[in-house]
């Protein structure tokens, strides 16, 4: 009887730990699952470990509500070993915000040149900063999304850098293409190249240039029929089918890149994006979240609901155990044609009598969603807002 107690005492303290790690790990993911389900939006890497009844948090995060949830949520006969660094890092004191300062930088998933591109930001966007590492900064956009940018690409700011430059007036560049210079004249030495909806400070009306600040301080002069003012760009905006339809049809031809989002390369969410965004309303970075906003159209009959502007999805449907994965986007511009970035910008069909019929487009067809003038708005922003949150 006396060997039975023992193995059973010896099983209760082999057990009991791990039974408590578990539990544990399972309070992490509930509070990651509520605040941090999508890693390309929030920062919550933290992990637990238990010990003689107490827990060691260890990580890091940007959701301070997520973090004080966590430690709440630990019974109380736990001691709390709160390790979990907030971000924005203390290292950056006080600027934490920047602005984009290249025409287009590229932001990848990691710190480093051979790093996947996720996505790209235009000059003149604000940024928040959250951490920097080896001449890189983990950045967080302004619609949301996280990624990696070579400190070259940025002008870090204070709180009142960013305040300046957001309340300042400002232009929009609207033409496709084209060159900063030195001097009001297309002959002196260029500054930059710029991209069509890159964004800069405004100086003054020199005869036929306009004068604009960068980010970083440097002084340039774009031909004035190339720029608009912005706050009157911003309030010209006409979401409507037509002219998202119009915009898109000018980046025909232009090549898909993984994670681009601007006139040098798109990809398929990043066309989509950036058609919107310049038709005055931010979309949800990737096509596996943009399927989550605006409305849902009926399509169990065939595509009769459908108008131009709105989202078509594509990818694997769910089967049996197997979950819906969403892989590509595409904007249907009417007469049962879609336009969308898949090798280059191109128009192909829904309709297997035409020429730019896609079957494999078609066989992979997941549903449709409208936003212009979507009742559920909750994930889009008006382009309006786009300086406001800093």
């Amino acid at each position: 009887m006396k060997y039975f107690c023992l193995l059973l005492f010896l099983f209760t303290i082999v057990i009991l730990p791990q039974k408590a790690n578990m539990d544990i790990q399972s309070i992490i993911n509930n509070v990651k699952s509520k605040y941090a389900p999508d890693k390309r939006v929030a920062v919550f890497n933290v992990e637990g470990k238990l010990e003689n009844k107490t827990v060691e948090l260890t990580g890091e995060t940007n959701k301070i509500e997520a973090r004080n949830e966590l430690i709440s949520s630990i019974p109380q006969d736990f001691k709390i070993k709160d390790k979990i660094i907030l971000l924005p890092s203390k290292e950056l004191g006080d600027k934490v915000y920047g602005v984009i300062n290249l025409s287009v930088a590229n932001i990848r998933s990691k710190p480093g040149d051979p790093e996947e591109m996720a996505t790209q930001g235009l000059l003149g966007y604000p940024v928040r900063i959250l951490k920097a590492k080896g001449g890189w900064c983990l950045i967080q956009t302004p619609d949301n999304y996280i990624g990696w940018v070579d400190d070259d690409g940025i002008e870090l700011m204070t709180q009142n850098k960013i305040n300046d430059w957001c309340n300042s007036k400002k232009i929009i560049y609207t033409n496709t293409y084209g060159t900063t210079y030195s001097n009001s004249d297309v002959n002196s030495l260029p500054v930059s190249d710029i991209v069509k909806g890159n964004i800069l400070q405004f100086i003054e009306v020199t005869g036929d240039f306009t004068k604009v600040k960068y980010p970083d301080g440097r002084i340039a002069y774009i031909p004035s029929s190339f720029v608009q003012d912005y706050d009157k760009w911003v309030s010209s905006r006409n979401l409507t089918s037509e002219n998202v339809v119009s915009t898109g049809k000018t980046f025909l031809g232009i090549p898909y890149l993984w994670g681009g989002t601007s006139l040098k390369g798109v990809d398929c969410s990043g066309f989509t994006k950036t058609v919107y965004y310049l038709n005055g309303l931010i979309l949800p970075r990737d096509a596996s979240q943009q399927v989550f906003a605006g409305d849902e159209i009926d399509t169990k009959n065939g595509f009769d609901n459908l108008k131009p502007g709105d989202l078509l999805f594509f990818g694997t449907k769910a089967k049996g155990t197997t979950k819906e994965r969403v892989t590509h986007v595409a904007m249907y511009i009417g007469n049962s044609e879609f336009i969308h970035s898949s090798g280059r910008v191109r128009i192909n069909s829904l309709d297997k009598n035409k020429d730019n019929f896609s079957s494999y487009r078609f066989n992979g067809f997941i549903r449709a969603k409208r936003m212009i003038n979507a009742k559920d708005n909750s994930l889009l922003k008006p382009v309006g807002n786009l300086f406001n949150n800093f």
